[in-house]
């Protein structure tokens, strides 16, 4: 069971509800570093916010458990995710526009 947590994992996140306003991006990018989770965070134009988070699989799903709940301010309904294979492509966790 140990192993499985540390295996690499990649998720797609698509964050719905109250989400633009109020610091999620950056919020997402603080706890994504301190999950030790590589990818990106930006807003989408219908109002929800997607989140490219790669990493160890605990790690990957310690990030999806928060974005369940946001930061202080936010209203989540949705938390849509999709896994993808790995590719390691991400070295830091950034905000993108």
């Amino acid at each position: 069971m140990e192993s499985a947590a540390k295996e690499p994992a990649r998720a797609r996140l698509i964050v719905r509800g109250r989400v633009q306003g109020v610091f999620f991006r950056a919020s997402t990018c603080e706890q994504a570093r301190r999950c030790h989770v590589c990818g990106w965070v930006r807003n989408l134009a219908d109002g929800g916010v997607e989140i490219v988070a790669e990493g160890d699989r605990h790690s990957v799903q310690e990030l999806i458990a928060w974005c369940h709940r946001g930061p202080a301010g936010a209203y989540v309904t949705q938390v849509e995710v999709t896994e993808e294979p790995h590719t390691g492509a991400f070295h830091t966790f950034d905000i993108r526009r």
